[in-house]
């Protein structure tokens, strides 16, 4: 098992998580731990989008690199993230 850590936070998102954790059937940590493994980093949104070109059969140049990126800042806007 791993080593406990904590994670500091505001107490309006400390609140959050436990009432999505509670509304789950889970604890905190098992949320959080859910949630992290669930968002891809960037090596591995890029990886899966060189996958993904390959099973297209497109060629992943730069600029269908740029066009999905685009995409993913869109998306992100649109679900409150990072605005694009």
């Amino acid at each position: 098992m791993s080593k406990p850590t904590s994670i500091k936070t505001s107490e309006e998102t400390r609140d959050r998580l436990r009432v999505l954790a509670q509304e789950r059937g889970v604890t905190i940590t098992e949320l959080v731990e859910a949630l992290a493994s669930r968002e891809l980093t960037d090596a591995e949104r890029e990886q899966r989008a060189l996958e993904a070109a390959r099973e297209l059969g497109i060629d992943y140049t730069e600029q269908v690199q740029q066009a999905g990126q685009n995409a993913w800042e869109k998306i992100r806007a649109h679900q409150g993230g990072a605005a694009a």
